[in-house]
């Protein structure tokens, strides 16, 4: 694997870390019924993505980005667990709108 930088929000940087991106998806799915082997294979999928860019500084919202969208694809629950995290729910409303959007195609942009 590449050395990677992840370049956090508030602009510190820290190095990619393949464990701690397997904790945060292992929090998400936790006590749901999914195959370990489609987990691992979620992992290096996003890690394979992150290597793709061509960049050694990757930005943290892209890295959550690719998180959710491939939990979405695994499991719902999973993913709206996660968002729940990410995206920093402070109010049931907040739920609500996200669950209320789960029709719609996903925007990696968000």
């Amino acid at each position: 694997m590449r050395d990677l930088t992840v370049v956090k929000r508030s602009g510190r940087r820290a190095p990619f870390d393949r464990d701690k991106l397997m904790r945060s998806v292992q929090i998400a799915i936790r006590k749901r019924d999914i195959d370990p082997e489609k987990i691992e294979k979620m992992v290096t999928g996003i890690i394979r993505q992150l290597e793709s860019t061509g960049e050694s500084d990757i930005p943290s919202n892209l890295i959550g980005s690719l998180i959710m969208a491939a939990l979405r694809e695994l499991d719902m629950v999973a993913y709206v667990r996660f968002a729940s995290v990410y995206k920093n729910f402070r109010a049931v409303g907040d739920f609500e709108d996200f669950v209320g959007d789960l029709d719609n195609p996903p925007n990696l942009n968000d």
